[in-house]
């Protein structure tokens, strides 16, 4: 009884395994198809093709390509590790300037990462009013998490006469998908010389000089 009771624990953790890859893989080959094809000329018959399963079982892990992509979207902000970076600006020794130099890091993660993705999401947004959503989610979070360190600071620590909203609307300027794309893809910048150059920029654009460190 107790061995056949160990087996039939271990074959549902295996089928909770699978599972899970099924996920994954259905998740790759939609990403692989939304890059290549575009979000309104993949189907999820496509999307079940490449991903070597049935349809009926995509709609079961993910309801439809919509919120397949929510789910691509919320992968790319772990690969980002963003606890990594709610680390660095939570330390106690952390400066102003290291602060924004998390940030910095944490973008270049994200679009080094998931550059694709999201530049699918903002064109597809034009016509899709739920991912047009999804992608002014994104952007406001983002602005959230600035504002928040922004306004932690002591009240000399900003440029003289620079305030928290519009030091957000600098910091959005320069950290974005089409500064990166363009530094990496047209100007051959490592993805590191972009995160150092955003750090440097960002502490001269936003920071009283007192406050460079």
């Amino acid at each position: 009884m107790r061995e056949d009771s160990g087996r039939r624990r271990y074959d549902s953790l295996r089928r909770e395994a699978q599972a899970r890859e099924t996920r994954a893989e259905i998740a790759r080959a939609a990403r692989r198809l939304f890059v290549a094809q575009g979000w309104a000329a993949t189907t999820v018959r496509d999307v079940a093709r490449e991903a070597g399963v049935s349809v009926p079982t995509v709609y079961a892990a993910y309801r439809d390509k919509t919120g397949l992509l929510w789910a691509l979207a919320e992968a790319a902000d772990l690969s980002a590790d963003a606890p990594r970076m709610l680390a660095e600006l939570e330390d106690a020794a952390a400066t102003p300037g290291r602060q924004l130099a998390a940030m910095a890091g944490y973008d270049r993660r994200l679009f080094e990462r998931a550059g694709d993705l999201i530049a699918l999401v903002r064109e597809a947004g034009r016509t899709e009013p739920d991912l047009a959503t999804l992608y002014r989610e994104g952007r406001r979070l983002g602005d959230q998490t600035r504002v928040q360190v922004f306004s932690s600071w002591p009240a000399d620590v900003l440029r003289p006469g620079l305030e928290v909203q519009a030091a957000v609307d600098i910091y959005a300027a320069m950290c974005n998908i089409d500064v990166y794309t363009t530094l990496t893809q047209e100007r051959e910048w490592s993805p590191e010389q972009v995160e150092r150059w955003w750090s440097e920029a960002l502490a001269r654009e936003l920071l009283n000089r007192e406050s460079v460190t």
